[in-house]
């Protein structure tokens, strides 16, 4: 992980902690390659997680240090989610990681498993949000003292100025626990209304993300994400996806790319057999 405020705590005694893999201005590029080295010879792979937005150093010098080590055992893996769902998706690959899947499963299931993370905010303005189009009209009422929006970034693009007339967005069709960041906003809207709305099993708060304010155009936030929490359920999920080898480094792969080298199956083998999920939509978990 590449920001310690990325990793949640683990939600059971077995699942591990994640390494953080520091920016160029905290640590010196030997050290950086030296820690890398450490957790090949300790763990033998590593699938290292970063947001998109990640300061361009930074991710040059993940690039970097995989390169000096010449090393085919490291997956890099840029995730269009906000802060919060990139925390949550994190913490869900450290759960995976535990299970009899292999490294090459891991690293692919992370786009398989973005599908199943609801990942929102309540802003207070959208002036300076750009992530989800926002037309006009809608910019113009963010100037109207008071005003909020529910805005939804994945897995469908969604928008919703909160009122009481007004429905809250479209939440998951399966059950969800609800993990929720406050920023300068101590609005009460994401617990009373859409978590209700959203029928999630369980509320928790964490920190707000560093990086939150930046993602969302405003510190006045409630960051959310809604997501699977049961490894049962996640490993199912994981599990009923074909299997395949890829064809450049060999290593197990689900979905349509590789995790590890980001090499796409070849045109006839691009195929999801049992239940189409990244090429076709993503279905309900199963049920456990």
């Amino acid at each position: 992980m590449t920001s310690a405020d990325l990793v949640l705590p683990p939600t059971d005694q077995q699942t591990p902690t994640a390494a953080l893999l520091q920016a160029p201005d905290a640590q010196a590029l030997e050290m950086a390659i030296g820690d890398m080295h450490v957790l090949l010879e300790q763990h033998g792979y590593v699938v290292a997680v970063y947001p998109t937005g990640i300061a361009p150093a930074h991710e040059r010098r993940l690039y970097s240090v995989r390169s000096v080590l010449e090393s085919d055992r490291i997956a890099l893996l840029k995730v269009d989610l906000p802060p919060l769902g990139v925390a949550v998706l994190v913490r869900q690959l450290r759960q995976l990681s535990i299970c009899d899947f292999s490294p090459g499963v891991v690293a692919s299931a992370a786009r398989l498993l973005s599908h199943y993370i609801h990942a929102g905010a309540l802003l207070n303005s959208v002036t300076k949000f750009d992530r989800v189009p926002v037309d006009l009209r809608t910019h113009a009422k963010s100037w109207v003292p008071g005003s909020q929006f529910a805005v939804v970034a994945g897995p469908e693009p969604q928008l919703v100025k909160v009122g009481p007339k007004a429905d809250p967005p479209t939440g998951p069709e399966f059950a969800t626990h609800l993990v929720i960041a406050k920023g300068q906003s101590q609005s009460e809207w994401v617990k009373q209304t859409l978590a209700p709305a959203w029928q999630v099993q369980s509320i928790h708060e964490a920190a707000l993300p560093s990086d939150s304010p930046a993602w969302w155009g405003t510190g006045k936030l409630v960051e959310f994400a809604a997501y699977l929490p049961d490894i049962s359920i996640l490993y199912q999920l994981v599990a009923s996806v074909r299997r395949e080898n890829c064809h450049w480094c060999g290593m197990d792969l689900i979905g349509d790319r590789c995790g590890f080298c980001s090499s796409p199956l070849p045109a006839a083998e691009n195929r999801m057999h049992s239940a189409g999920v990244l090429s076709q939509g993503a279905p309900a978990p199963p049920q456990s």
